[in-house]
């Protein structure tokens, strides 16, 4: 059995890890959660339903309020009332990462994960990891104390390929293809993108997720980042990690070997399957979602990317080949500019212009204040990855202002 701590327990990956849990009592034994919200009631009725013994809650700065919903949850469950450890203000989730334990899920949405990831590799845990953007935005620093085989990919696609590559060696591998849905928007003209609401870039048409992460597949930035983390996780050149759009999302990834051989993973859009797969790795979880039905005709589609319409793989690459913090930087005004777009400040093509002027800014010097000029190689620390993330989203708020004004 694997004790897990899993961070972001209320989000999307954390419900879904909770259900694996839940149907594998065996397997899996839920040590502590983590949310970074305000609400308490859903933390409080995750704690009690798995008789956790600590949870970490960010925006929580009295742990009576957390005590009081978890009383009540054990009442309505009708479970004897127990202690347990509350952790509270923002280092909460770092302290919860190196929290004893087998095996941390890393769920938490965005440049919040990166502090939390560090804690949990410094201690030694096995890091399932669903928070792609701590490992790009903290690159180097993250891989300099990552032990081989401590980090498990939870996103599908990296999951796909982690799997896909134990069928050679790495030698001979001669590519790795990332798949893409495409998104609700495969197939339009850049003029038509032009007048995207944010209602229709939250219809996803294969995946439920958060906010972030459905804008950022709209827009395939999300793409441009899994493109990064797959050189980081892989270690492969990233001239050798090419995207292409498959709709069906049952393709989540492939390897193709230097002998034209390829090798796919597939399964139906489901993520509890990598999730089951990253808090057991290397070994499987049975019954983890209901397969392929093979006994259907099916049809599996695959198209190129369209670089004028969707621009974020290319500036990813960049970004990417920059490295230091040229990948906090993208990462940070991505996320400024997707809230900025959800409040309908800028239009839906700007999120993408925005970041690549912002990265542009970044490549080229800076403009003097701090975060502002590149950093990379052995010089490169927390600190400065953190005053990147920070100049980032400053300058991306003042950019996307400017096109709002018209100025642009």
């Amino acid at each position: 059995m694997r004790s897990v701590v899993i961070l972001g327990s209320t989000g999307s990956i954390g419900t879904q890890a909770l259900d694996v849990a839940e149907r594998n009592p065996d397997r899996f034994r839920i040590l502590g959660l983590g949310a970074s919200g305000r609400t308490l009631e859903p933390i409080a009725d995750q704690a009690a339903r798995f008789d956790v013994e600590v949870v970490a809650l960010t925006q929580v700065a009295d742990a009576k309020d957390f005590l009081a919903a978890f009383s009540q949850a054990l009442t309505r469950l009708g479970k004897s009332h127990r202690t347990i450890t509350v952790l509270c203000g923002p280092k909460a989730q770092a302290e919860l990462a190196a929290w004893p334990c087998d095996v941390v899920l890393n769920g938490l949405a965005g440049a919040a994960g990166l502090v939390p990831t560090l804690e949990a590799l410094k201690a030694s845990r096995t890091l399932a990891l669903a928070n792609k953007e701590s490992l790009i935005i903290g690159g180097d620093l993250v891989r300099a104390i990552a032990k081989p085989g401590q980090i498990v990919p939870v996103d599908s696609e990296h999951s796909a390929l982690a799997q896909a590559l134990l069928g050679g060696t790495r030698q001979e591998v001669r590519r790795l293809l990332l798949t893409a849905s495409g998104g609700p928007f495969r197939g339009w003209s850049p003029a038509a993108l032009e007048s995207v609401t944010p209602e229709q870039a939250l219809k996803h048409p294969t995946w439920t997720m958060g906010p972030l992460v459905t804008i950022n597949s709209a827009t395939l930035m999300n793409k441009g980042l899994e493109v990064i983390e797959a050189h980081l996780l892989f270690d492969v050149p990233y001239e050798q990690i090419d995207v292409v759009i498959h709709p069906q999302s049952i393709v989540h990834s492939m390897v193709e070997f230097i002998d034209g051989s390829t090798l796919a993973q597939a399964s139906p859009p489901d993520m509890r399957l990598p999730i089951a797969l990253g808090m057991s790795w290397p070994e499987r979880v049975p019954g983890a979602i209901a397969g392929c039905d093979w006994s259907k005709a099916a049809t599996w589609e695959f198209f190129p990317v369209d670089p004028l319409a969707f621009p974020a793989i290319d500036l990813a690459r960049a970004a990417g080949a920059a490295g230091g913090t040229a990948t906090a930087v993208f990462n940070a005004a991505d996320e400024a500019c997707v809230a900025a777009f959800l409040d309908r400040a800028i239009a839906f093509p700007q999120i993408v212009r925005t970041v690549g002027e912002v990265l542009a800014e970044h490549l080229a010097g800076g403009d003097g204040r701090e975060g502002s000029a590149l950093v990379s190689g052995n010089s490169l620390t927390l600190g400065h990855v953190e005053q990147a993330d920070a100049w980032a989203r400053t300058r991306a708020l003042e950019v996307s202002s400017a096109y709002a004004e018209g100025v642009r």
